[in-house]
């Protein structure tokens, strides 16, 4: 009767360590936008090179502490197939992000990235196991949604019509860039650690993207005590770190529940806005909060094994 238990409780045990490390993820990431906001404005650097930076360091990062452990790079075509999908996926989704901003603003460009990506990653396991989700996941879903919605805002006026389409095209890139990031990290591929194929993945990410920062404003800067200690922070609590967490997590954690806890990063964000920068979040902000933390709670909920009998 005890035997019969041990791999049940090994299983909710492996599940919670999972859920949490989703959760962390999230969280971390909510600090990626402050800190890179205060990067750029401090070392005058546009998004694209915060981006490129973020991806080159912290990609760095965790390539140093696979080689320092002793570990090998990955060999065989399709761990580097595996790799530099994910580089060109990371580049994708930031670059796209960082223009649909451009051409409208943070709050289209969030509303369309993050609150799509859900949608996105359902559809997608329908169109591949043709089995619908259940009513409760799309509730969770269009729950978290509406949060979104209410939290980040609806786009003020002033753009044109071609802008908002461009800008919504770009979004809608992004958020299935995420997508497919999660889904290929819910399929690991064998004999490649998430760490070796995050960390060089970030890598080819950020030399995809270092030709569109130089275009910019360019990747110069002056290393000052405040920028560096910014740039490290940056590349190893919201990247390094959150993604680490993020495919661990994904090992027995569905994709739909998973890029529902991501959506912890607009609310962390959203959070920090307001307690560091005096950022006020209105009503609607705070409702919209609520309903995404109870998104967030009934994902979880759902993740969870039941217990065995």
């Amino acid at each position: 009767m005890l035997v019969s238990r041990t791999p049940a409780v090994a299983a909710r045990h492996r599940n919670g360590v999972d859920l949490s490390c989703l959760v962390l993820a999230g969280l971390l990431w909510g600090t990626g936008g402050l800190l890179g906001s205060l990067l750029g404005r401090h070392a005058g650097l546009s998004p694209v090179a915060v981006a490129t930076y973020r991806l080159l360091i912290g990609g760095a990062l965790l390539v140093g502490v696979l080689l320092l452990s002793g570990r090998r790079l990955p060999r065989g075509r399709t761990a580097w197939t595996r790799i530099v999908l994910l580089g060109l996926l990371f580049a994708v989704y930031q670059a796209c992000y960082f223009g649909a901003v451009a051409l409208t603003s943070v709050s289209l460009a969030t509303l369309i990235t993050i609150g799509t990506s859900p949608v996105l990653v359902l559809g997608a396991d329908w169109a591949t196991s043709r089995q619908r989700a259940g009513a409760r996941t799309v509730g969770t879903v269009g729950l978290a949604v509406t949060g979104l919605v209410l939290l980040v805002g609806l786009p003020a006026g002033g753009h044109s019509s071609t802008a908002v389409l461009a800008s919504t095209a770009l979004a809608l890139v992004s958020a299935a860039g995420f997508a497919t990031v999660t889904r290929l990290g819910a399929k690991p591929v064998s004999g490649l650690a998430a760490q070796a194929a995050i960390g060089l993945g970030f890598g080819v990410g950020g030399l995809i993207l270092a030709p569109f920062a130089v275009a910019t404003v360019g990747l110069g800067f002056h290393p000052d005590l405040v920028t560096v200690g910014l740039l490290v922070a940056l590349a190893t609590a919201p990247t390094a770190l959150a993604y680490t967490l993020y495919f661990r997590g994904l090992r027995t954690i569905g994709a739909s529940t998973a890029v529902v806890l991501a959506l912890l990063e607009p609310l962390t964000g959203a959070v920090l806005a307001a307690v560091l920068l005096g950022d006020r979040l209105g009503v609607a902000g705070v409702a919209g909060a609520v309903l995404l933390a109870v998104a967030v709670v009934l994902a979880g909920g759902a993740s969870r094994p039941s217990a065995s009998v």
